[in-house]
């Protein structure tokens, strides 16, 4: 038996490890209540057409007011609810503008539809007349209300079909009429597109207005999920929606065009496997340029092609393929201009960023080495510049960068940390977040060389709440496992750390493919209260986490959970080397991935974890959607010694430690059933167990009240069995 051999390396990022040591200490309530939470309204920012200036709803969300962006203070208020004529609202959730600023979208009673979808009721707004009405004459909730880029007119969905309204005659008509729930989906997206591939809008306008591009999805072969929703009454109501789960039937999905002039919708003839995916469309600012994306359903295969919208004829102009999958997020974040696109591509090893012509020519790869770029933002045909962010100083860190035609390269984040950035369409200013363990997010307005013009939130009333309770902040570490992969990670010690004490350990985990837990930024969580508590806890992402290049990302592939394991495994292994680690006394923790992988462990671990929690987990891939178990996995069909292998349903047998399984009756993305079906195998194999089931509560069991009772649940069953 090979000897496990451990290279250990502390370090410090930004800066040094230390504690606030306030009067009090810190209290789980107000960290679930999101009082150490950053302000996060400058996500709804949104840029004008100028690209001097942008909108913002305000904090009471009754008025939407337009900044400068050189000087951060209010020029106008383009709309207040206690100002429109003829109709009167409250508040409104959230608002659209046209290109014109002639008019805006305004709607309320926003409901959910699954994580991202929604619907609402949606108002017509018209600036130079102050005059408020509803957007459809036809009663009832819309979805995707979305301006045509002269701003004439809005295409929306209602019931699954498409309706154009036309504000120069105040008409709408209905440009689809198969839609059909559970059945037809015109314009919108199936439940695993909207989950796996975040789009809940599938509408593109042409340039000049006159065609619109949807996708048209069949979910009526899809197989069906159901589950009971308890509310109050005396028989529970069953709540169901098609799921299609690994190896299963998924929607047939095809783009069609309408044509605004002649009334008219076409078919594109865009090839496509029977079981492929379309996973976005898009109108150039070509007129005659539709570019349709579409994906094997091995997601091995990404074709991009230009398609007429008269003559419905499509061309190939881009081709990636990789032994692995091919990342969806970069075929969304496609950069186009009238001439270039800008595609970001694995195929030298990392995520780099290369220019093609728009007749899909290759022209220059823009950005190389042995790092990954972690973000396209945009790329600038004027100045010949690409804008991204990239984890190129190091895999905890993230900064942003531009760079010329010519290679030169500038550097526009100058903090260390986590640095994002979010561009205006001219690229002429862009809001940059930074933050790192000891900084709230800190938001500015820059200039594209990076000088900082305003700020928008600076987050010093959280600092100033911090600085009155005790709490340790994260240190970060290195060590080297036994088959040599070095492994980062952050650890938290109590405020009342004693080097010559003997401590237990939580180990914190998510560890699903291209994820980090491991990063330079700012995040006050439950842990922290858990540390004041008396406990170590520990983090390290393992083999199949983010930033570190293809191989180190896509090891895992076709047998998820085993490399993961193995290396939450050597994390306790190394742990017990430690002096101040009690190694009788280690717990793992983990939520969705992070519950698989805890269960992965503990039945691979050999008895050194002594306990652990579970929220959420996946038990076997089957019972997970197809996009996402078989983009890592491929079909059961394909893979089913491997499913089985590495299920934990199949080794309940191994398991060792004391175990809380946790979830939710309502969850609508991993499924109860998956908790069901583990602690049924484990009765069967006489091993002793502890559930808390929350009814009504989805995969993010949401609410103050829900998450204060979840950590106070698991801190007594970690007094009680670590």
């Amino acid at each position: 038996m090979k000897q496990t051999v451990f290279f250990i390396l502390f370090f410090s990022l930004s800066l040094p490890f230390f504690s606030q040591t306030g009067s009090q200490p810190i209290g789980l309530h107000d960290i679930v209540a999101k009082k150490y939470a950053p302000a996060d309204e400058w996500k709804n920012i949104q840029a004008c057409a100028d690209g001097e200036h942008f909108t913002a709803l305000n904090s009471e969300k009754t008025a939407i007011l337009k900044y400068a962006c050189k000087t951060g203070k209010v020029v106008d208020t383009l709309f207040h609810v206690d100002k429109t004529r003829e109709t009167r609202l409250s508040q409104i959730d959230g608002y659209q503008i046209d290109i014109r600023e002639f008019r805006i979208l305004a709607w309320t009673n926003q409901t959910p539809i699954y994580r991202r979808s929604w619907e609402a009721d949606v108002y017509d707004y018209d600036v130079r007349r102050n005059f408020l009405k509803p957007l459809s004459d036809t009663p009832g909730k819309v979805m995707i209300p979305t301006f045509s880029p002269d701003g004439r007119m809005v295409a929306f969905v209602r019931n699954n079909n498409i309706w154009i309204k036309k504000f120069d005659y105040d008409t709408e008509s209905q440009i689809t009429k198969d839609g059909a729930f559970g059945k037809i989906l015109n314009g919108t997206t199936d439940w695993v597109y909207e989950e796996e591939f975040v789009q809940t809008n599938m509408l593109s306008w042409s340039a000049d207005s006159r065609f619109l591009a949807f996708l048209k999805s069949d979910e009526t072969d899809v197989p069906t999920y159901s589950f009971s929703v308890f509310n109050g009454d005396l028989y529970p109501k069953p709540y169901s929606y098609k799921y299609p789960k690994a190896g299963q039937k998924n929607s047939s999905a095809a783009c069609f065009v309408f044509d605004t002039e002649n009334k008219t919708t076409q078919k594109m003839n865009v090839p496509l496997d029977a079981d492929g995916y379309i996973p976005a469309i898009h109108f150039t600012e070509n007129i005659d340029q539709l570019m349709v994306m579409t994906l094997n359903r091995q997601q091995n295969n990404f074709n991009m092609y230009v398609v007429n919208p008269k003559s419905a004829v499509a061309k190939l102009v881009l081709h990636d393929k990789s032994e692995y999958y091919i990342d969806s997020d970069w075929i969304l974040s496609i950069a186009f201009s009238k001439n270039n696109f800008a595609y970001v591509s694995e195929k030298d090893g990392y995520a780099h960023i290369y220019l093609y012509s728009m007749t899909g020519v290759p022209e220059k790869q823009l950005t190389s080495g042995r790092w990954d770029v972690t973000s396209l933002y945009g790329y600038d045909e004027t100045t010949k510049t690409v804008y991204y962010q990239s984890a190129e100083e190091s895999p905890l860190h993230r900064s942003v960068y531009k760079i010329d035609g010519k290679g030169v390269k500038t550097k526009l984040s100058s903090q260390i940390g986590t640095n994002q950035a979010q561009f205006n369409p001219n690229f002429t200013y862009f809001i940059h977040q930074f933050s790192n363990i000891s900084t709230p997010d800190f938001i500015t307005i820059c200039d594209t060389k990076g000088k900082q013009l305003v700020v928008l939130e600076d987050n010093k009333q959280i600092q100033n709440d911090l600085s009155k309770v005790r709490f340790s902040e994260k240190e970060f570490f290195k060590f080297k496992t036994g088959n040599g992969d070095e492994l980062n990670g952050w650890m938290i010690k109590p405020t009342a750390f004693q080097s010559n004490k003997k401590y237990p350990v939580l180990m914190i985990q998510y560890n699903g493919p291209n994820s980090q837990e491991v990063r330079d930024r700012f995040k006050i969580d439950w842990y922290h209260y858990l540390a004041e508590q008396g406990y170590i806890v520990a983090c390290v992402d393992g083999r199949g986490t983010g930033a570190r290049g293809e191989q180190f990302r896509k090891c895992t592939y076709q047998r998820l959970g085993l490399l993961e394991s193995d290396d939450q495994i050597a994390t306790a292994k190394y742990l017990t080397t430690l002096p101040y680690i009690d190694q009788n006394r280690i717990a793992i923790w983990g939520w969705s991935y992070g519950g698989f992988t805890t269960l992965m462990a503990m039945s691979r671990g050999n008895g050194i974890f002594n306990a652990g929690i579970a929220i959420a987990p996946v038990t076997d891939w089957k019972f997970y959607d197809s996009i996402y178990a078989e983009r890592f996995m491929r079909t059961p069909q394909e893979n089913f010694e491997n499913y089985q292998r590495y299920a934990p349903l199949s080794l309940v047998d191994h398991l060792q430690g004391n175990l809380l399984l946790v979830h939710g009756t309502a969850d609508d993305n991993v499924h109860i059933q998956n908790t069901y079906y583990y602690a049924e195998k484990l009765v069967d194999a006489g091993k002793n167990f502890e559930m808390q089931i929350y009814s009504n509560k989805n995969h993010s069991l949401l609410g103050t009240a829900t998450r204060e009772h979840l950590y106070n649940r698991i801190i007594s069953f970690l007094r009680k069995n670590n």
